[in-house]
């Protein structure tokens, strides 16, 4: 199931290997060649030339990498959208996203005990399935539990195809060697994908960008991945720096999240969530996941969207030389440096251990 010559998983061979064969040529699949990298000092960032198309609410689109879809700049946070306690009220909010123009959804089986599936399946009804580009995470890293919660994400999201199921948080070392070995997750999620129950596949982290490049290494056929992005990260460990630029030389859509860090990122005086979302899709990212729990924040993050204008390379630098002196040691990127922002379901398969970089 590996190339002999590279020790990498090939997605053909993969197939012919594992799941009897597979064509995966998608059509319509075009190189987007609208990014370019530029050198600020000694820092290598990705620069979006910020190009794009707006949906009928005023919402910009962008291409997901190679996939031949567009979706909006913002996407609806499946983990906030649990913390809405009631059931209908939160239906509604996803509704109300989604006939607004936000019609990307996140969410992931271990958020909430799978009450944010849910909520979505629900939301989905009345024609909304139609409408939305739905996305998932499996935490599975063997073959039994990944089968199992993409069969279980299927059930409670109330869809016969998820379009884009990731792998959950590779925050730990032993990730993708669990999850490439012969009896790893990824075989299930490639023979889902076969039978037409998902359509596209990437991987999340917000921890170790080695581990990004590992997980792209050993295997050619992701679409997406989600990693952090904001104007804390080039300075500390950095996925834009170290990530960024190999998934857009590849065509994988990066889909940024910890914007703002649940918070911990916006310090006074230092940056503003407006700034940090004009930040984060002025970098060659496909949309933003963007937690949101209440009316008021969706109304406000929606109008940042519409009236979103690419923040110039003078203004990209001047705001990273503010960010520079608080960020250099990643103590407000929480989710690089604590387990903060770890799920439950990780930390209990690696016996409650603090990942390891």
């Amino acid at each position: 199931m590996t190339d002999n010559n590279s020790g990498r998983f090939d997605r053909r061979t993969f197939l012919k290997a594992g799941t009897g064969g597979l064509g995966l040529a998608a059509a319509g699949l075009t190189a987007n060649t609208a990014y370019g990298a530029q050198h600020r000092g000694n820092k290598k960032i990705v620069q979006n030339n910020n190009s794009f198309e707006r949906n009928s609410e005023g919402i910009p689109l962008r291409p997901l990498g190679k996939t031949g879809e567009k979706v909006p700049i913002i996407c609806l946070g499946g983990h906030h959208l649990g913390r809405v306690e009631d059931d209908q009220q939160a239906i509604n909010f996803v509704r109300y996203a989604v006939d607004n123009g936000v019609t990307f959804i996140d969410n992931a089986w271990e958020y909430h005990r799978g009450r944010s599936e849910k909520i979505v399946g629900r939301a989905l009804r009345d024609g909304y399935r139609d409408k939305a580009f739905v996305m998932t995470k499996t935490h599975g890293r063997d073959k039994e539990t990944t089968r199992k919660q993409i069969e279980e994400s299927l059930r409670r999201l109330q869809v016969d195809t998820i379009d884009l199921c990731q792998v959950h948080e590779v925050i730990y070392r032993d990730d993708p060697r669990r999850f490439f070995a012969e009896d790893g997750g990824i075989g299930p999620l490639l023979q889902a994908q076969k039978e037409g129950k998902i359509r596209f596949i990437g991987f999340t982290g917000h921890k170790s960008p080695a581990l990004f490049t590992e997980m792209m290494q050993q295997f050619d056929g992701w679409d997406t991945l989600q990693m952090p992005v904001n104007a804390f990260d080039p300075h500390y460990r950095s996925f834009i720096e170290n990530v960024m630029p190999v998934a857009v030389e590849k065509q994988i859509a990066v889909i940024a999240m910890k914007t703002m860090g649940g918070g911990y990122l916006l310090r006074p005086g230092v940056i503003s969530p407006e700034q940090a979302l004009r930040f984060a899709w002025s970098q060659p990212v496909a949309s933003v996941v963007s937690g949101m729990e209440n009316m008021d924040l969706l109304k406000k993050n929606i109008e940042n969207a519409r009236i979103f204008e690419p923040m110039s390379e003078q203004e990209q630098k001047k705001l990273l030389e503010k960010t520079e002196p608080v960020a250099k040691d990643g103590e407000y990127e929480k989710f690089k440096t604590a387990n903060t922002f770890d799920g439950w379901y990780g930390r209990t398969i690696h016996g409650n251990q603090p990942p390891t970089i």
